[in-house]
């Protein structure tokens, strides 16, 4: 992919041939993304697509086999995880990764902690880290969760979980965020009220979103790319993946040959 000159300080995003390999499989193979500052980008594709591999790569989680990630025009490809972290680069993970036991509260100032400086005791109390809890209410008040904020986190429910992780990844005042299924193993209930949440974030924050439930990823992006066994199959607005035969062919069953 050849970017114009000028264009790169415009984007968030962007992958150049990226590529991810585990002994002969070939789980993410030359994908080039561009996704504009702002912008609300889906990422869809059957099981097995390459999907959560991608995200893993972008958030440093992986190291790219080849290829390369910049960030703000900033070349991220052999940065560590947290690094990509502290730049702002937030994440959220298929599998809920919160402290059970913990109250939602001291979820989210440990996560704040995180960032800072301050070092944790165990004989100090979570709550009396002052300059922490103004950013954990702010997050709480955002989600209209400030009365759940002495729950025990294990008491929510299976959205309320998913809605406190989504305000972790967001207590580092993210550039760019990368949703993992959020609304996976969710009620149809449950999972409009994640869609809110999201629809609702403040619209200067990038967000890239793997979502197997379309509708839910329709009525979030403004544009849609999607992989197929490790490639970029197809990228388009809304009504054009909407309407590319080939999109719906492999989302009901038709074999498609691998790129």
């Amino acid at each position: 992919m050849i970017v114009a000159p000028g264009m790169t300080e415009k984007l968030a995003l962007e992958c150049i041939n990226l590529t991810k390999r585990f002994g002969g499989l070939e789980a993410v193979n030359r994908i080039n993304l561009q996704v504009k500052v702002g912008e609300r980008r889906a990422i869809l594709g059957p099981n097995g697509a390459g999907k959560t591999t991608f995200f893993r790569l972008i958030s440093g989680e992986f190291q790219a086999t080849s290829g390369s990630i910049r960030y703000f025009g900033r070349d991220i490809s052999h940065m560590a995880c947290h690094r990509r972290t502290h730049l702002g680069l937030g994440r959220t993970f298929q599998i809920t990764n919160l402290f059970p036991t913990l109250t939602v509260f001291d979820n989210l100032i440990l996560a704040a902690m995180g960032l800072k400086k301050t070092k944790f005791s165990m004989l100090r109390p979570l709550s009396t880290y002052p300059n922490l809890q103004e950013r954990a209410m702010e997050l709480l008040e955002m989600m209209g969760m400030t009365d759940r904020r002495g729950e025990t986190v294990k008491n929510l429910s299976h959205g309320e979980q998913r809605e406190i992780e989504i305000a972790l990844a967001l207590i580092s005042n993210p550039k760019v965020l990368l949703l993992d299924e959020p609304t996976a193993g969710l009620s149809p209930a449950e999972s409009a009220m994640i869609t809110h949440t999201v629809q609702k974030l403040d619209p200067s924050i990038t967000i890239l979103i793997i979502e197997h439930d379309m509708d839910v990823a329709f009525s979030i992006a403004d544009r849609i790319t999607v992989l197929h066994q490790g490639c970029l199959f197809a990228e388009g607005s809304l009504a054009e993946i909407r309407e590319n035969r080939r999109v719906q062919e492999i989302y009901f069953g038709t074999e498609e040959k691998p790129c």
